[in-house]
């Protein structure tokens, strides 16, 4: 027995000693439960809507005021007219528009029913749909108070009618198979040559350390193009979400993700010390950011401020902006610039710490 309890001490000093075993047994399902617990809500607080106010009464500055106070939404713009509807919407700063017919106080005094529009960014087939309910409820309450006809709300989506949940799923695959594959198959194969021996040979070539990279790196780039052609082929095909603007943008702007994703798997390459550590930080430590925190599922809105500027260091965030932006909204580089700015910074960091790790000798 003795025995058997010198050999369990043992083991217990062994794993306290192993910092990385401490994280994972410790601090890892502390920040999953964490994560999970305020990421994963169905709820809409916070969203960012445009008013469009023909009649500028009383009784719209009422309603407004209204849906203010419910906090599922905060207004970000009063526009001046419809055509600044479709550039609020392109521009991604509402998910809906809120439009009061002329002379609403007027009709709803006179008639005892107005007529306001809901216009929603279905992009987001969920939160458009919640969103208008959630108005419709607001005004349907605020008739049945004055005891009249109601408010009668219409409801219009705008790039998906149908509410097609492909529409908001196929970026978010799209980022998710690029950024798995492309980093996971980088940082193993990188590994992979330190493992077996390989990388000696390499290193004592006359190749830079940023020649070996970009050529490890260069394969990947053109298979990576091949599964861009075929994701965008099958979305298009199969699941019939069309490309409303610039393919060549678009590929464009999945390259640029690719290499972001490359750059990413170099970096992990440089910190793992075998094919399993680096599978599994490719694995666990992108896969539940990237379903969680990039706006793939749940709306990054809802999330607590620290989770919403965390996600700003989520690289998939952006490039499903993008691609819903060019995809589904038909806008330009105009329209993204600010994103692939944004990309290209994340390329520079990566490739800047992969290169500043990659040592000219082995190290144990």
């Amino acid at each position: 027995m003795n025995r058997f309890l010198a050999f369990v001490k043992k083991e217990f000093l062994h794993i306290f000693r192993d910092v990385r075993t401490m994280m994972i047994l410790f601090i890892m399902p502390i920040a999953q439960i964490l994560i999970f617990g305020f990421a994963i809500t169905t709820e809409i607080k916070n969203a960012s809507i445009a008013i469009l106010d023909k009649s500028k009464d009383e009784v719209t500055r009422e309603l407004t005021q209204k849906l203010l106070a419910s906090d599922y939404y905060t207004v970000s713009d009063y526009l001046s007219s419809e055509a600044e509807i479709e550039s609020s919407f392109t521009k991604g700063r509402n998910k809906m528009v809120v439009v009061y017919e002329p002379q609403f106080a007027q009709n709803y005094e006179k008639n005892g029913v107005a007529k306001v529009q809901l216009l929603c960014d279905a992009s987001d087939p969920n939160t458009a749909r919640i969103l208008s309910q959630y108005a419709t409820g607001i005004f349907a309450s605020y008739g049945e108070m004055a005891q009249s006809n109601g408010i009668q709300a219409e409801v219009r989506m705008y790039y998906n009618e149908n509410l097609d949940g492909f529409y908001m799923s196929i970026p978010g695959i799209m980022a998710m198979i690029l950024m798995l594959v492309s980093a996971m198959m980088t940082s193993i194969s990188i590994t992979r040559e330190k493992e077996l021996g390989s990388m000696e040979v390499l290193l004592i070539s006359p190749l830079k350390p940023i020649q070996i990279i970009f050529g490890k790196v260069t394969p990947y780039i053109l298979m990576a193009i091949v599964n861009i052609l075929s994701i965008l082929a099958l979305s298009y095909w199969v699941f019939n979400v069309p490309v409303k603007g610039s393919m060549a943008l678009l590929l464009f702007e999945c390259i640029l993700f690719t290499v972001l994703a490359l750059s990413l798997g170099i970096l992990i390459s440089t910190v793992a010390k075998n094919q399993m550590v680096a599978m599994f930080m490719s694995l666990f430590a992108l896969m539940l950011p990237v379903i969680l925190l990039s706006g793939f599922i749940f709306p990054i809105d809802n999330m607590p401020l620290v989770l919403q500027w965390l996600s700003n260091i989520i690289p998939p965030k952006w490039f499903i902006i993008i691609v819903k932006t060019i995809m589904l909204k038909g806008g330009g580089l105009a329209h993204v610039w600010k994103e692939t700015l944004i990309l290209v910074a994340f390329i520079v960091v990566f490739v800047g710490l992969s290169v500043k790790k990659f040592n000219v000798r082995l190290q144990d």
